[in-house]
C-alpha cells in the first residue's frame, strides 16, 4: 500500500476504535471513508461490534457499505446519529473544512448536522493554514442559469470550472446538480463571508465550506497520528 493510502487507513482504524455497539453512524464519502467502511465491516463480521447501522451520504458509500456488510438505514428513518465519520479535502487549524471533491457535499453536510459528533479522518497532507490553498472549493448549483454564479465567484478571487467527467460530459451530483470547482490562488480570505454570500444566492444548493461542524480530526502522516479537537 503506497504511503497516502496507508495514512488514510491508519486514520480510519483510529476512527473505527471510536465506534460502539448499538450506534447509528453517519457514513461520509471518499477514499478515506472507504478504508473506514472496510475496517468497520471486519469488526462487525468478527462480532467485536454489534447492532450498528449506517446512514450513507452518497450512492457510492451505500454501495461500499453494503459490500462491507454494514447494515444501512436512511436519514428519514434515523434523523439523529451518534457519530458521523467523513474525510476532508482540507482541514484548518480551527477545524474548518473544505469537502466535496467526491461530489457528495450536500448529503455529507446534512449527515454531519444530524450527528452528535462529527469526526474527520484524513492523511496529514490535508492540513492547511488557510482554506483554499490546496483544494478547489466545490459549490453545488442547479444547472439552470449556473453561469450567473461565475461572476460572483470570480469577484471573490476564484477561477471557476464546471466539474466534468474525463470524457467530457458535466458531472452531476446524486441530487442531479452541477458542481463548480473554484480555485483560489491566494486561498480564501474570509470563508465565513464567502459562505454567507453563496448561501444567499438562489440557485446555489450547497457549498463545500464546512465551518464550525467538525468536533475532531484524526490526521495520519509520516510522524504518526495526530488529533485536532474543537475547543468547547
Amino acid at each position: 500500500m503506497i504511503a497516502p493510502e496507508a495514512f488514510k487507513r491508519a486514520a480510519a482504524a483510529e476512527a473505527v476504535a471510536e465506534v460502539r455497539s448499538g450506534m447509528v453512524l453517519g457514513l461520509g464519502t471518499g477514499s478515506t471513508v472507504a478504508h473506514f467502511l472496510q475496517l468497520l465491516g471486519e469488526k462487525l463480521e468478527a462480532g467485536e461490534i454489534k447492532d450498528v447501522v449506517g446512514v450513507p451520504s452518497s450512492i457510492r458509500t451505500g454501495r461500499e457499505a453494503r459490500a462491507a456488510g454494514i447494515p444501512l438505514t436512511g436519514l428519514a428513518e434515523n434523523p439523529h446519529m451518534d457519530l458521523a465519520v467523513d474525510g476532508a479535502d482540507e482541514v484548518s487549524p480551527s477545524l474548518d473544512l473544505i469537502k466535496g471533491m467526491g461530489g457528495a457535499l450536500l448529503r455529507e453536510k446534512m449527515v454531519a448536522q444530524a450527528s452528535d459528533r462529527f469526526l474527520i479522518i484524513a492523511d496529514a497532507a490535508k492540513a492547511v493554514d488557510r482554506l483554499g490553498t490546496r483544494s478547489p472549493l466545490p459549490v453545488e448549483v442547479v444547472d439552470w442559469g449556473w453561469s450567473g454564479h461565475v461572476t460572483f465567484l470570480e469577484a471573490h478571487g476564484a477561477t471557476v470550472h464546471v466539474r466534468r467527467f474525463d470524457d467530457g460530459p458535466p458531472f452531476k451530483s446524486d441530487n442531479g446538480n452541477l458542481i463548480l470547482d473554484c480555485v483560489f490562488p491566494q486561498g480564501i480570505a474570509d470563508p465565513a463571508a464567502l459562505e454567507a454570500g453563496l448561501r444567499a444566492r438562489a440557485g446555489v444548493v450547497e457549498t463545500g465550506l464546512f465551518l464550525g461542524l467538525a468536533d475532531e480530526a484524526i490526521l495520519a502522516g509520516p510522524e504518526g497520528i495526530s488529533r485536532l479537537r474543537r475547543e468547547p
